[in-house]
């Protein structure tokens, strides 16, 4: 029989032995990755002064938590059993109108329910427009969706993915984020003209997205944090993406509120309205309310855009059917 002081000592080994015989890839969820292993493109030197704020969600019970000030842009990994693994991939890009990232409620979460359905997730914390931090500020969010894009198809083998079903996901200016990433493919904004890889995301998920620079429908704030409060018009057209949609734009899943009062409704229909002239599948839900930045969870209905969105990847060959 074991001594009191002995058994203690088993009771107190026994988590770091269970955690050394999990799989890998539960070890991985979580993980948090550098976006480069190298030099970060058109970096300024500086002090990093990121900012980290966490607050309680009462009402869904988790923690929020909000990134601003980024200047070294991270992948956080997280991976479905291998067991139940379907190939699938989803790139996240929380929003926060171009000066903030809500990595919470609109990572964290929703990472962990694609998990559920054997979807692989990863959350993209990408570095903000910022002349402090790059260069060239108004491409560096776009520079790090091209590399998550990239090293996600790099690894695709060892975390179980099938590179030809690697799609992005944004929410608000994070679907801004996304949907210049599937319109803006055909250029590498962050290495040298040449370089290989497949920058286009297989599909689009676009929540509640900021699309156009038309003055009548644009959320102005993620417009002058990305571009500047003088941008020009070469800009305007460049980043306003339902004017960038051709025949090769990736098939889109669209989600808004008609009573959304902060990115209007608008922004969802001209790109539904592009991608259906361009003959691009597409798929829009309006809801009667919900407002803005609700997340998984709009409160105001009993549907559920994620089991839509599921149907959806199902009828487009990206996930299995039931």
């Amino acid at each position: 029989m074991l001594s009191p002081a002995a058994s203690k000592g088993l009771l107190l080994a026994m988590p770091l032995f269970v955690l050394s015989m999990l799989p890998l890839r539960a070890q991985q969820n979580g993980q948090v990755l550098p976006l480069y292993t190298g030099k970060i493109p058109n970096e300024v030197p500086g002090p990093d002064d990121e900012q980290v704020t966490k607050e309680w969600n009462s009402t869904y019970k988790y923690e929020d938590v909000r990134f601003s000030k980024v200047r070294k842009p991270q992948l956080t990994v997280f991976l479905p059993p291998a067991a139940k693994a379907n190939g699938t991939a989803v790139l996240i890009c929380p929003g926060g109108g171009y000066g903030m990232e809500a990595a919470g409620h609109e990572g964290i979460e929703v990472a962990r329910r694609f998990n559920e359905q054997g979807i692989a997730a990863f959350v993209l914390k990408y570095r903000l427009p910022d002349a402090k931090v790059s260069s060239q500020p108004s491409l560096a969010p776009l520079q790090d969706a091209q590399q998550a894009l990239l090293l996600i198809r790099q690894n695709a083998a060892k975390w179980h993915v099938d590179p030809r079903k690697v799609g992005i996901l944004g929410f608000s200016a994070g679907g801004h984020l996304a949907a210049t990433a599937g319109t803006h493919f055909n250029k590498n904004y962050g290495k040298p003209t040449g370089e290989k890889g497949n920058l286009r995301p297989d599909f689009m998920l676009l929540l509640y997205p900021v699309i156009s620079s038309d003055t009548a429908i644009w959320h102005k704030g993620s417009f002058q944090n990305l571009l500047g409060k003088k941008p020009t018009a070469e800009q305007l057209q460049d980043f306003s993406n339902e004017r960038q949609v051709t025949a090769q734009t990736p098939p889109t899943f669209l989600v808004h509120a008609t009573d959304d009062d902060v990115v209007p409704v608008a922004n969802s229909l001209v790109f539904y309205q592009a991608l259906v002239k361009n003959n691009v599948p597409a798929e829009l839900h309006v809801y009667q309310q919900g407002g803005h930045g609700y997340g998984l969870h709009n409160p105001t209905t009993q549907d559920e855009w994620f089991e839509r969105c599921l149907n959806w990847l199902r009828s487009n060959a990206l996930l299995p059917k039931k």
